[in-house]
This record gives C-alpha cells, structure tokens and sequence, in this order.
C-alpha cells in the first residue's frame, strides 16, 4: 500500500505536467538559469524560507554546516546561496555534505517497515558526486574569496566518513548539523560523534522527525541526551525541518 505521504495521484499528475512544460520551456537558454523559479513548486519556495529561516539562527555561532544525506544536494546548494547572502566574507564558514551517494545503508528494525526504506534507497546516478562538486564550485565562484575552497563532499558510510572528517580536520567546529539520512544507525552515531564539536547556540536539525515511514530518525534522536533536554522546535513555513538549539 502506498503511503499516505506520497503525493496524491491528482498532485502526481500535477508535477508530471509541470516537468513536461519545464523540459519543453520556451524560455531561451541564455536566459534559463535566471528563470528557474517559474518552474519551482510551491512547496519548493517553502523549504529555501525554512532553510533561510535556520541559517539566519547561526548567523552569530562561529563553526561549519555539516548536513548528513545530501543526494542530489538541493540543501547544500542552498546554504551556499544563503551564506553568500548573508555572511559572504566568512572564510570559515564551510559547507560539508556526507552521503554514500549509493542510497541507504542497510537499515534496522527501527526503520520500520515501510516500502522506502530498503538498502540503496535514495541513490543517485553513476559519478554523481563529480557532477555536484562542479555545481558547488561553480556556485563559490560568485563569492568573495572564491579561491579559497568552502565546501567539500564526503563520501561512504556518514560515521566513518565523519569519524575521518574530525581526525583529518581537528580544528572543526560545528554551528549546525542538517540530518536527512532519515535512517536509525547513522543518524544516531554521527549525533554521539557530533557533540564534542558543536558549540553553545548551534542548532542541530532533523529532516524526517515523527514520519511514520521513516520512524529511524525520531528513534536515534529520542535516544540522545538532547531529547526532552531542549525544545523541539519546527519551521513555520513547512513541515519540516525539527531543530533544536544548544
């Protein structure tokens, strides 16, 4: 049975016409880039003011962006766009972004049961990891300081990925961590490794907090010491992202 969080059939038939009018655009090429918005889904819109919504949170907190299941990397995107916005001189302000780039992990029994959540669920293509680290640079080079390199792209198993990150990197500390592994195992050892690193007022969130069909997440966060220790805040804009602040 199909879940009641995917999209309806009407809002599926909706998205399939508008890809059809966005592959088909008579918009000129030269001009498309600077166009991308008319394609945009509302809910789309909603997620980048959630996004600048919690960037705007760290403005003040020294420390790196770190967001753990990046895909196709629509987040990381975003929070360069944000930084340049915002803080376009802050050399320190990295962006990293861990992902198998292979989809999931093998997944727990505290992933429940739910036909989305299989080994290799959420991969990507064959190379994807070259072509997004192209994106990104080419992104940097609308900022300031554009020689000096402010993302990176981590890739295998988040914990040992992680786990290399900190040792190759010991001066790192965290403003915020960005979790959309939306499974149990890695969500809850990146969290145990994380800590030592993070710094008062940095906010930790969460992409798939209470959804039923990727209950992992919730588990690995009611296992933490921050649950029930601080508020579990939420976007006005949209469903997600659940945050907290330390």
């Amino acid at each position: 049975m199909r879940s009641i969080y995917f999209p309806s059939d009407k809002e599926q038939r909706t998205r399939e016409l508008l890809r059809t009018l966005c592959e088909g655009t008579p918009i000129p090429k030269e001009d498309r880039l600077d166009h991308l918005e008319v394609y945009m889904r509302p809910q789309r819109v909603s997620e980048i003011l959630s996004l600048d919504a919690l960037y705007r949170r760290i403005l003040g907190v020294h420390g790196v962006v770190m967001e753990f299941g990046v895909r196709w990397g629509r987040h990381l995107s975003i929070f360069i766009g944000l930084r340049t916005r915002y803080e376009p001189h802050n050399l320190y302000r990295k962006v990293i972004g861990f992902d198998t780039f292979e989809g999931f992990t093998t997944p727990t029994d505290k992933d429940g049961k739910s036909d989305r959540v299989h080994g290799h669920a959420m991969s990507v293509s064959t190379d994807y990891k070259a072509h997004l680290e192209e994106v990104l640079t080419l992104h940097e080079q609308e900022t300031p300081g554009a020689h000096i390199r402010r993302f990176s792209l981590e890739k295998g198993d988040a914990p040992e990925a992680l786990t290399r990150y900190l040792a190759d990197h010991p001066e790192t500390i965290v403003a915020m961590a960005y979790f959309d592994m939306d499974i149990y195992q890695p969500t809850k050892e990146c969290l145990e490794l994380l800590m030592p690193h993070m710094t008062k007022g940095a906010v930790i969130a969460f992409d798939q907090i209470s959804h039923p069909d990727f209950p992992g997440e919730t588990m690995a966060l009611k296992e933490s010491a921050l649950f029930g220790s601080l508020p579990l805040e939420r976007s006005q804009h949209a469903p997600y992202p659940t945050f907290v602040t330390l």
